[in-house]
């Protein structure tokens, strides 16, 4: 599994024109799923994702995770994260799991988070999406459960 993690003040998604998700100050997550992933990939990244710090304590020092915060979880699927870029100039997008497959491991991955307490929101397996987003910092980082 590949996140793309943002901080964020806030961050919204909308399908055909309706809000379908929206947050507070947290985590922007966009999740891609590849053909080997199963649900150790989609258990370590939760866990991972929750406990990274990367909020600024007391004295602005990266040091507070989403746990420690209180802070809310966007979650987007998005296959386009496996595309492959190298030949041609147009992605190949073979190395992104099949939807069924995908739609799997990303709806364990948003279970596991609530289960550990946080407030997902997210946006719609399979749809065009718009986001939108603040992000603070900015602080984005790339994970990987194979890397």
């Amino acid at each position: 599994m590949r996140l793309v993690v943002q901080r964020v003040t806030e961050a919204s998604v909308t399908v055909d024109g309706a809000e379908v998700g929206r947050i507070g100050p947290g985590i922007m997550a966009l999740v891609g799923v590849t053909h080997e992933d199963t649900a150790e990939d989609a258990a370590y990244l939760a866990d991972k994702i929750i406990n990274l710090r990367i909020f600024e304590d007391e004295s602005g020092k990266m040091n507070l995770s989403l746990l420690d915060t209180g802070g809310e979880l966007l979650s987007v699927s998005q296959f386009t994260l496996y595309g492959e870029t190298k030949k041609g100039r147009r992605p190949n997008f073979m190395n992104a799991a099949k939807p069924d497959q995908a739609l799997l491991l990303y709806e364990k991955w948003n279970e596991l988070l609530r289960e550990k307490g946080v407030k997902v929101e997210t946006g719609t397996f399979g749809a065009m999406m718009d986001v939108q987003l603040t992000n603070s910092g900015p602080v984005t980082l790339i994970m990987d459960s194979k890397q």
